[in-house]
């Protein structure tokens, strides 16, 4: 009886100090998590101060408010949304902007570095710019009549990324419906969740480049469509030539994309690639039939996205210039 006894306390003693242990854990993973009232008391303007911001910033140039949406999605595919997108090259440090996805296209650092300059004006050293380009993107979507999500704050910005990391996360808009699926599986997102998240081709545009081989070399392109585009992206030169991703209606965010996919009208090959005789065919025809639909799973998995590694806690830091570290 009195092993019996001895054992049941020395048992109770370790379950308590193990539930103890549990009990730290969780309340530090608590604190490091994201939150959609993180700033409610160190910085209660911010939001209002970024809607402002962007709202002023599309309303002087449509196109800004898919550059900005480009950024977060460029910024989270890489190590994570947190602001490496935005770090400048320096002499011994070579980051993401002059990778292949964004070489010559990344827009909208500036209106970025506007917003942190005026938040810093009122929350100095508080706000991070991973979490500036998630509001902003959000906004920038709102503000050409999209859907809005709640976005949930207390990101850190990193201290280092590397241009490898960028050419090998990215997707490229050469790649084939298999490759899309993989790249985005990759990030944690589903064949449907990547569907919906291509759905912001229905704004912004894309350089000749881009598309040139679409235009001279495949057939599974409205003919006339196709015709239409050369002028502007001739078989050699003309590179950075623009054309819209939706020429229906390139700077409202609707879901005449996928209208213009099942009329072959796609303008990346990565596009059209989505509604080619494969799995994602259905996908696609439901988010023509349903903007609605389309809306609530591109706000869910725009909420997703912006959950991408985050860091949190004690990592990183706060930048008080987006782009240099402290």
């Amino acid at each position: 009886m009195f092993m019996i006894k001895s054992f049941s306390s020395s048992a109770m003693q370790n379950a308590f100090a193990i539930r103890l242990i549990l009990l730290v854990l969780v309340v530090r993973l608590s604190s490091a998590q994201l939150s959609s009232n993180f700033y409610s008391s160190s910085c209660p303007n911010l939001l209002s101060t970024i809607k402002t911001a962007v709202d002023s910033a599309v309303s002087n140039e449509a196109r800004m408010g898919a550059s900005l949406l480009r950024l977060h999605f460029h910024d989270c595919f890489v190590n994570g949304c947190d602001a490496s997108v935005l770090l400048d090259d320096t002499a011994n440090f070579t980051g993401e902007q002059t990778a292949r996805a964004n070489a010559n296209s990344l827009r909208g650092m500036d209106v970025i570095d506007t917003i942190k300059s005026q938040v810093e004006n009122v929350c100095p050293a508080t706000v991070s710019c991973a979490d500036i380009l998630a509001v902003a993107a959000r906004d920038s979507v709102v503000a050409l009549g999209g859907p809005s999500w709640s976005v949930v704050l207390g990101r850190r910005d990193s201290t280092t990324t590397t241009l490898s990391a960028a050419n090998n996360n990215i997707p490229a808009p050469t790649l084939n419906l298999s490759g899309l699926i993989s790249s985005f599986s990759n990030k944690g997102f589903t064949a449907k969740e990547m569907v919906a998240l291509s759905g912001a081709h229905t704004i912004g545009q894309a350089r000749c480049m881009t598309f040139r081989p679409r235009l001279y070399n495949e057939a599974n392109i409205d003919a006339s469509f196709a015709t239409s585009l050369q002028a502007n992206c001739p078989r050699s030169g003309g590179d950075s030539n623009l054309s819209p991703l939706d020429t229906v209606t390139p700077t409202s965010f609707d879901n005449n994309y996928f209208t213009n996919l099942l009329s072959q009208k796609g303008l990346l090959h990565s596009d059209q690639q989505l509604f080619s005789g494969g799995s994602t065919d259905s996908q696609v025809n439901a988010y023509n039939s349903n903007s609605a639909s389309f809306f609530n799973d591109f706000a869910s998995a725009m909420v997703k996205m912006g959950n991408l590694s985050p860091l949190t806690g004690t990592s990183g830091q706060i930048r008080l210039n987006c782009g240099k570290t402290n």
